[in-house]
């Protein structure tokens, strides 16, 4: 659940690239998921949670754009702070993370399935 939602925020992110005006008016800012395992490390069912998802502090990219309404006086627009190949990034690990939990439940299924045959 934790990968999907870190999947889900990421292409929120990619969406927004380009929205200088949110519903407050302000640009969209990047937004990350904040994980926190679940247990210790190393012990059996280890696992995360997402605690919460923050806001990026990373300063708005600044694009000069003199006949874009949102354009300040010298012109230049304040756009999303959204880094276009760290979201890849992210998208690619997530998904890979995904896929191996899935890989992992599936080998647990196996094994139990075959742990149960030994017992006819």
């Amino acid at each position: 659940m934790a990968q999907s939602l870190r999947l889900n925020t990421t292409a929120s992110n990619i969406a927004n690239i380009d929205s200088v005006s949110g519903p407050d008016g302000k640009p969209y800012r990047s937004r990350q998921v904040v994980f926190e395992a679940t247990q210790p490390a190393g012990q059996p069912g280890a696992g995360v949670a997402v605690t919460q998802i923050v806001e990026s502090t990373a300063p708005l990219r600044r694009e000069y754009k003199p006949g874009h309404p949102k354009a300040d006086k010298s012109g230049y627009v304040d756009m999303p702070n959204v880094n276009p190949t760290e979201e890849m990034v992210n998208m690619i690990s997530a998904s890979r993370s995904y896929q191996m939990n899935i890989e992992a439940m599936n080998v647990t299924r196996q094994l139990m399935m075959s742990t149960m045959d030994l017992g006819k």
